[in-house]
């Protein structure tokens, strides 16, 4: 039996249902979220089936995560989707459930849950959900706000399918995506549009970044900056990209204070940066991966660390 029957036969198995994200939410995470319940929920239409977690400020306009009591998590099922590892979903009470699934497309940092699906070369995790549901359609429903969500999903994830993690199956499943129903060109307007506050951040990491002579280009993000423009922290950690298009710079960096913590956005079109991610503990993909930094203490380090991945590859290309 496949694991992809195993995971249906468990969704079967149980009348009710959680589906888990990370913290600060990506549209990957959101859409694999509200993309697999309207899946259960379609197809499944007597079992409860909630997702819980935090909101995706980017993509709102899919769902709001439900509030629910732990009472809810005892003898229930719990899928979480898009996290590689279990100390990073939002909402712990996974571990409460009766059953853990895991349904991911990131190197794998630790195997929490009880079964673990995980497809690394797999551009999306929202790829993933539509490729379960795609083999077993004889089976599985889903409604046009279900393919929104999933194609949101990819959409975000492979950076409008410009990442080299693009596969032809990810252009199949957009296309059938867009054949339930999938508006693209509503879609693009409501992820191109930016308030005038975020526009003036953008032009403050285009004023502030750094580089160094290795190959290296970054930009320190402190607290005060982001509340004197007035936006949310994930408008602010989404511009990572703005420095991705540098000559001879390989791989950058939003390097950003959180209230609580220091985290990196990392980012390469190049040399893989995830074990350098894993040195700063964090992981994610070869080429685009997430860190922290215990202090400002270790800024220079990463950097001098940051500096070498992105040297080397330039010295490997000449």
């Amino acid at each position: 039996m496949s694991i992809v029957t195993e995971i249906l036969k468990k969704i079967k198995e149980y009348d009710v249902i959680t589906i888990h994200g990370h913290i600060r939410p990506d549209g990957d995470c959101y859409g694999c979220q509200f993309g697999l319940k309207n899946i259960i929920k379609t197809s499944f239409p007597e079992k409860e089936v909630y997702v819980v977690g935090e909101v995706c400020n980017y993509v709102t306009w899919l769902g709001e995560p439900d509030v629910i009591d732990d009472e809810k998590f005892k003898g229930a099922l719990s899928i979480c989707v898009d996290c590689a590892n279990e100390e990073r979903l939002s909402d712990q009470r996974f571990k409460l459930a009766d059953y853990v699934i895991k349904i991911d497309h990131h190197i794998p940092v630790t195997q929490y849950g009880n079964m673990q699906y995980v497809l690394e070369e797999k551009p999306a995790c929202a790829q993933i959900i539509f490729e379960i549901y795609d083999e077993h359609k004889d089976e599985l429903k889903i409604t046009r706000e279900g393919a929104i969500a999933l194609y949101t999903g990819i959409l975000t994830d492979t950076g409008r399918f410009r990442y080299d993690s693009v596969e032809p199956a990810t252009f199949i499943a957009a296309a059938k995506l867009l054949a339930l129903g999938v508006d693209i060109v509503d879609i693009d307007n409501k992820l191109s549009v930016e308030s005038l506050d975020v526009l003036k951040y953008k032009g403050y990491i285009l004023s502030n970044f750094c580089m160094t002579p290795e190959g290296f280009a970054y930009v320190v993000v402190k607290q005060d900056v982001i509340n004197s423009y007035g936006i949310s922290m994930e408008d602010a950690a989404n511009q990572v990209n703005l420095l991705s298009t540098i000559p001879g710079y390989p791989v950058w960096a939003l390097i950003i204070e959180y209230p609580a913590e220091i985290r990196i956005r990392l980012r390469s079109r190049g040399p893989n940066v995830d074990t350098l991610a894993n040195q700063y503990g964090g992981g994610g993909h070869a080429k685009a991966a997430g860190a922290k930094l215990e202090s400002w203490d270790q800024l220079d380090t990463f950097i001098k660390d940051a500096s070498l991945v992105a040297k080397e590859y330039n010295e490997a290309i000449k």
